[in-house]
């Protein structure tokens, strides 16, 4: 077992190829070294909020010697990986992007990390988020502003900020998030990685500090779409200590992800009009994402351009009053411990009407019944943007009033909030670069529990792009 090689690392391989090394010739430590000593060198990198080197390096030890015993390798043996600071670890700090929570050590751990380290992988730290995962691009009153990789003048994109941008940079080779209106998505598509956000309650939320329980989603962000589909092919299986999964079988989502596109394999597409939300470059991308899947072997099938805009109403109304419930002794008790944007959303919460709620839950299913029929039908996904537009510096995102800041993460998400409100899984791809330099990204939407169907279609697309392999150099 070689433990001396240089070019083992997340910035040269992928998630699976790492695994697959740390199954045969090289040590895990080597991996997880490679991986902090880069995060070491990056001094303008701000992605993680704690670093658990000691940690880390204890558990390479572990792994190692189980693999020097001839114990079998797990399918994540020594890879190195980061989370979102959400994400509860017994006896560790999980603060939250918050003042709200600082010292917060949980008694418990979330079921999709202890699933990530029986399969092996290593937990390198806590990453940067938005304050309680409730911003699209990234800001944070009290940490600071989530920063790309690509630049440190643009927004790194949120709430999974320091996912996207510890997975874009190459320090680790996947992150989970959580996706309650884009947050794995949206940094996906700003720090050109893959991201997968699976269907709403297929995957557990035990032990991940809730924002809007009906609209959360664990997600995953790594270079390819094969490294997504055996991060979830992980942490899959029900889960009794979360009643609201609906996951009755654990999968193997990596199985069929080499069967070629056939004409059978229909890929929505709509017609973007001239008043589409989205730049002309942005609609570039997508029809050129569309060219590709269509020399993968798909079909494309065009269907109308879909108005996401009252389902992204209903996505934060819901969102709104389900963050004012969870939020509510904490804001009558500290509410200066809040920043000022995230204090009036959770607010704003507390005066919705509750017929109004219970008519956006009641209507929840009728709405995806109409917007499959209509946008889906026979189709095996629907491609649409990720984001509206190139992906703007942090001094764009805050300019101007609070609520021209609040309209502005409303378009930025727009593509992506009201997919959280129909309970549809989606994949974020890279799929191009912007005038600005930065990547830009494309998304396929399916069917409930289509996560197998999307990551094919994912891999496919891969096989014949090669936008994934692209990275910064971090200084």
């Amino acid at each position: 077992m070689s433990s001396d090689r240089t070019d083992i690392s997340p910035e040269v391989l992928s998630l699976c190829e790492l695994a697959d090394a740390a199954q045969h010739t090289v040590s895990a430590r080597t991996l997880v070294e490679t991986s902090l000593k880069a995060i070491k060198e990056a001094s303008d990198f701000n992605g993680f909020v704690r670093v658990h080197e000691d940690q880390a390096l204890v558990r390479v030890q572990h792994l190692d010697q189980l693999k020097r015993d001839g114990n079998p390798c797990g399918p994540l043996h020594g890879v190195p990986l980061a989370h979102k600071d959400m994400f509860f670890q017994a006896g560790e700090l999980a603060e939250c992007g918050s003042r709200i929570l600082a010292g917060c050590r949980p008694n418990h751990t979330a079921t999709v990390l202890q699933r990530l380290e029986q399969a092996g992988a290593v937990n390198l730290g806590a990453l940067h988020m938005a304050e309680f995962a409730m911003s699209p691009t990234g800001f944070n009153a009290h940490l600071g502003h989530g920063r790309n990789p690509w630049s440190n003048a643009h927004v790194s994109g949120g709430s999974s900020s320091g996912s996207g941008a510890a997975v874009g940079g190459r320090f680790v080779a996947g992150a989970l998030g959580s996706d309650t209106g884009g947050s794995v998505r949206i940094p996906a598509a700003a720090c050109g990685v893959t991201g997968l956000k699976p269907t709403q309650h297929a995957v557990s939320t035990y032990g991940v500090m809730p924002l809007s329980p009906s609209l959360d989603c664990v997600g995953f962000l790594a270079q390819t779409a094969r490294d997504c589909a055996r991060l979830l092919s992980v942490v899959s299986g029900p889960d009794s200590l979360d009643p609201a999964c609906l996951a009755s079988r654990p999968q193997n989502y990596e199985s069929g992800l080499e069967r070629p596109l056939t004409t059978a394999d229909v890929i929505c597409v709509p017609h973007f009009s001239s008043n589409a939300p989205l730049t002309d470059e942005v609609r570039a991308l997508v029809e050129q994402a569309e060219e590709d899947l269509a020399k993968a072997g798909a079909t494309i099938r065009r269907v109308a351009l879909p108005d996401f805009s009252e389902a992204g109403s209903l996505a934060t109304l819901v969102l709104g009053v389900e963050a004012a419930s969870i939020h509510g002794q904490w804001l009558s008790k500290r509410p200066d411990d809040y920043g000022n944007q995230v204090r009036r959303r959770i607010q704003r919460g507390c005066l919705y009407p509750a017929t109004r709620y219970a008519d956006a839950l009641r209507l929840r299913t009728q709405y995806q019944a109409r917007f499959l029929r209509e946008y889906l039908d026979d189709g095996c996904a629907l491609l649409l943007p990720v984001l509206p537009c190139a992906v703007p510096t942090i001094q764009e995102t805050i300019i101007g009033s609070e609520q021209d800041i609040e309209a502005r993460f409303g378009n930025f998400s727009y593509w992506t909030r009201g997919i959280n409100y129909l309970g549809l899984p989606g994949l974020a791809l890279p799929a191009g670069v912007t005038t600005n330099g930065l990547p830009n990204g494309i998304q396929l939407v399916g069917r409930p529990f289509s996560e197998a169907i999307l990551l094919r279609l994912g891999h496919q697309y891969q096989r014949h792009t090669q936008w994934h392999r692209r990275h910064p150099r971090m200084k």
